[in-house]
């Protein structure tokens, strides 16, 4: 295990990612997003969406999801990781009935109205690894900077 970052999964993440040997994780309850660092979980936030699931936030649950947005501000880092890429949106690769013009709007609006970009990361896999990389690398530059500091 490098640098003895622990990744923290909120207990509600059914599905959770699993990441590489370089970490080990615990499982938390986290108030907003689903996954985090520890020691950190007050500055990272990473919210985890199945291509369904995102669509379903851009339409139907998009309250739901608005009042997830504004948790999510308070972040210093946040952002929705989608297991799904563009390329499957435009192909129209899930159940609703949405536009995917449409879903793409909603992922801007989320980025321009709450500051939360979405990452298309392709699947499952690739989206554990693309979250393990920013939840490694925004604890790295942390504790870079307490060094700094002393």
């Amino acid at each position: 295990m490098s640098d003895g970052i622990v990744l923290v999964i909120d207990t509600r993440e059914q599905r959770p990612w699993s990441f590489s040997d370089e970490v080990t994780t615990v499982r938390a309850t986290l108030s907003a997003g689903d996954y985090s660092v520890q020691g950190l979980e007050d500055r990272i936030r990473i919210e985890r969406k199945e291509l369904g699931d995102f669509v379903n936030c851009c339409t139907r649950e998009r309250d739901r999801f608005v009042r997830e947005l504004d948790k999510l501000r308070a972040y210093e880092l946040r952002a929705i990781v989608v297991e799904a890429s563009l390329l499957d949106v435009a192909a129209h690769r899930y159940r609703s009935r949405a536009l995917p013009k449409a879903i793409v709007a909603s992922a801007v609006a989320f980025h321009v109205d709450y500051g939360v970009p979405t990452i298309w990361a392709g699947d499952h896999a690739k989206a554990a690894r693309v979250a393990e990389m920013i939840l490694c690398r925004f604890a790295r530059k942390a504790a870079e900077q307490i060094l700094e500091e002393t």
